[in-house]
């Protein structure tokens, strides 16, 4: 089954807790495949940051489908702005933190 990419974040649940018990009721070890991210391209998972970047702010990316460092990095500032509730100065300082893993 094929999800979109902001279905995936409810489809693996809070902790991976949603797709440990799919796997458990089906009895299939399941995964998730990130497809269209162009292999070169190494990606972070957003929670590795959870030492810099706050778990409500990491959550708010998370509740419309953003959970990766490039996810993020990808979007407009404004466009983040609106579809979550952090403010504008808070999602610079995120981007900022963000584009610091992806430096030489």
């Amino acid at each position: 089954m094929f999800l979109k990419l902001e279905e995936v974040s409810k489809a693996i649940g809070r902790g991976g807790h949603n797709i440990k018990l799919a796997g458990l009721l089906t009895g299939y070890e399941l995964d998730v495949i990130r497809e269209g991210i162009a292999a070169e391209e190494d990606d972070v998972e957003l929670t590795e940051f959870s030492d810099e970047i706050d778990g409500w702010v990491i959550d708010e990316f998370a509740k419309i489908g953003l959970d990766t460092a490039r996810s993020i990095l990808n979007q407009d500032v404004a466009d983040l702005v609106r579809r979550t509730d952090l403010e504008e100065e808070t999602i610079l300082e995120v981007i900022r933190i963000l584009k610091e893993e992806f430096q030489d």
